[in-house]
C-alpha cells in the first residue's frame, strides 16, 4: 500500500520527465459496466474523461447508474466540506449495492480526497468495502491496479509527482463538440486556505508541441471549441526555462484555427498586459475570462497568500475591459475567512460593486485540513457568515442579471451543445462571452455554431430564437 503523507506532497522539485503512456488493452471485462461519478472542477471532468477511456480499453461498457455497474468509480473533490459529506453519502449506498444487490461491485475512490491522509484513515476504518483507492497522480496506472486487484482494500496514493504522463487520445471524452485540453498539472500558489497545491502536486507544463498537435487533431475530428485546462493557465511554461509563455501558447493554439477557444482558470497574479493583447488580437479566442478575486480586503487577501491587493486587481480588470472588445468576466469570492471583519467584507462589496460581474461562484470560507488558514483562530459565527454571504449574492445577481438583460433583442453567434436540461423541446449553448442559451430549434443544429435572436434574459441564463 501507498499512502499520503502531506509533508511530501508539500515539496517541489523543479525537474520534470516527460513520459508517453501506452493504452493497455484487455478483454478482461468484456462486457462488465463501469460509473463514474464526477465532483468538482474541470480538471476533474477531464480526469473522468480519461478513466472512461481506461475501462473501456479493458472491456468495460459505459452505464447511467451505479446500481447496474460492475465498477464504480467517485472522482473526488477535496476543496470544500459539503463535497466530502456527499462523497461518504454516496459511497453508503454503493455500499448497500455491494451488500444486497452485486457482492463482486468493484467500488474506488479517487481525485483530490484520496491524497488527503485523514480521507484514507478515516476509509481504512470504517470503509473497508472499498476494493481501490488512488490518487490523481497517477490515475494512467488504474488498468495495472485493476488487473492485479487484491481481496481488501488497496490503497495506491502517490504524495508526490514530478513527471508528465501523455496518454495521447486515450479518453473517452463527453462531447464531440467541445473539448477539454490539459496545459499543466498543479499549483505552486499555495494560497493559505487551497487544499490543490497538496492535492494536485507541484507545477507541470506540458510540451508545447504536445498541446498543438493535441489541439490539431481535435480541429480534424470537427470539434468546434477547446477549453485549455490547469490549475492556473497563466503560469504555463513558467517552470521550465526552455518553453513559450502562455501568451505565445494561446497564439499558436488560435492559429490552428478551431473556432473557439477558452481556457480556465487564471490567477490575477500572473496575468500579464501580453496575454490581454492576444485575447484581443484573436477572434477565435473567446472574450471570457475567469478572474478569481476571493476578497476585496488587502488585510484578507495577504492572509490569503494571493499576492496581489486591490487596486491591483482592480488595474488588471479595468485594462482587460478596456482592451477586450465586449469581454465577459466572473469571479470566485470566499466570505467569512478567518477574522473577516465587516469592514472588510465590505471593501469586498466595493469591488463587487466596481467589477459588475457578469457572475460569481460565492462560497462560505471551508477549512481545509493541512492548510495554513485551517490553524487560524475563527471568530466569526456562522450566522454572520451565512448573512453576508446572502448580501454579496443579491448584489452579484442583480449585476448578472443587467449584464444579461443587455442581449435582450440582440442577435449573437451561440454554439449548440445538446438538449436543454430543463425543456427536452428545446436546445441549450453558449454565447461566445460564455452566457447559457436555451434555444427553439431542431436538433440538426447540435454542433453548430447559428446566430441566435434573444428573447428573454433573466440572472443566470437567456432564451432565444435561431435566427
Amino acid at each position: 500500500m501507498n499512502k499520503p503523507v502531506l509533508s511530501e506532497a508539500r515539496k517541489r522539485n523543479r525537474v520534470t520527465e516527460f513520459i508517453e503512456v501506452d493504452p493497455i488493452l484487455s478483454n478482461q471485462y468484456d462486457g462488465k459496466k463501469y460509473y463514474i461519478r464526477t465532483y468538482g472542477c474541470q480538471m476533474n471532468v477531464h480526469d473522468s474523461e480519461e478513466m472512461a477511456g481506461i475501462l473501456e480499453n479493458l472491456g468495460f461498457l459505459p452505464t447511467d447508474s451505479e446500481e447496474t455497474a460492475d465498477i464504480v468509480i467517485l472522482n473526488t473533490c477535496a476543496v470544500r466540506e459539503n463535497a466530502h459529506d456527499k462523497v461518504f453519502g454516496f459511497l453508503g449506498r454503493c455500499k448497500h449495492i455491494k451488500e444486497k444487490k452485486n457482492k463482486d461491485l468493484i467500488i474506488c475512490l479517487c481525485g483530490c480526497m484520496a491524497q488527503e491522509t485523514s480521507v484514507v484513515e478515516e476509509i481504512e476504518k470504517h470503509h473497508k468495502y472499498i476494493n481501490l483507492v488512488f490518487g490523481t497522480h497517477n490515475i494512467h496506472e488504474l488498468p495495472n491496479y485493476l488487473l492485479n486487484l487484491h481481496e481488501g482494500l488497496n490503497v495506491e496514493v502517490k504524495s508526490s509527482e514530478d513527471n508528465v504522463y501523455e496518454v495521447g487520445e486515450n479518453y473517452k471524452r463527453d462531447s464531440k463538440i467541445s473539448a477539454w485540453v490539459n496545459i499543466m498539472y498543479g499549483c505552486d500558489k499555495f494560497c493559505t486556505y487551497c487544499i490543490v497545491p497538496y492535492t494536485r502536486g507541484k507545477e507541470r507544463s506540458r510540451k508545447s508541441e504536445d498541446i498543438i498537435k493535441e489541439v490539431k487533431k481535435l480541429k480534424e475530428l470537427g470539434y468546434k471549441e477547446v477549453t485549455l485546462l490547469g490549475q492556473n493557465v497563466n503560469a504555463y511554461g513558467r517552470d521550465r526555462e526552455e518553453e513559450i509563455s502562455f501568451a505565445e501558447l494561446l497564439t499558436k493554439v488560435a492559429e490552428i484555427g478551431i473556432d473557439r477557444v477558452r481556457f480556465v482558470t487564471s490567477h490575477p497574479w500572473n496575468f500579464t498586459d501580453e496575454m490581454i493583447d492576444v485575447i484581443a488580437k484573436y477572434d477565435n479566442i473567446m472574450p471570457y475570462i475567469h478572474l478569481p478575486l476571493q476578497s476585496g480586503s488587502d488585510r484578507i487577501l495577504k492572509l490569503m497568500g494571493r499576492r496581489y491587493t486591490q487596486e491591483e486587481y482592480l488595474n488588471l480588470f479595468d485594462k482587460m475591459k478596456e482592451r477586450i472588445p465586449g469581454v465577459a468576466i466572473t469571479t470566485d469570492i470566499i466570505v467569512g475567512f478567518p477574522n473577516e471583519t465587516d469592514e472588510d467584507f465590505e471593501e469586498t462589496l466595493k469591488v463587487v460593486e466596481h467589477c459588475k460581474y457578469d457572475g460569481a461562484f460565492t462560497f462560505i470560507y471551508s477549512p481545509r485540513e493541512g492548510t495554513p488558514a485551517a490553524k487560524m483562530e475563527d471568530n466569526i459565527d456562522l450566522k454572520t457568515k451565512e448573512d453576508r454571504l446572502h448580501k454579496l449574492n443579491e448584489i452579484v445577481n442583480k449585476y448578472s442579471n443587467m449584464n444579461n438583460q443587455k442581449y435582450l433583442d440582440k442577435t449573437v453567434p451561440v454554439l449548440i451543445t445538446g438538449v436543454s436540461e430543463k425543456d427536452n423541446d428545446k436546445l441549450c449553448g453558449y454565447t461566445d462571452t460564455f452566457k447559457l442559451v436555451n434555444v427553439e430549434g431542431g436538433k440538426r443544429l447540435i454542433g453548430e455554431i447559428v446566430d441566435v435572436k434573444i428573447t428573454d434574459a433573466k440572472s443566470f441564463s437567456l432564451d432565444g430564437k435561431v435566427e
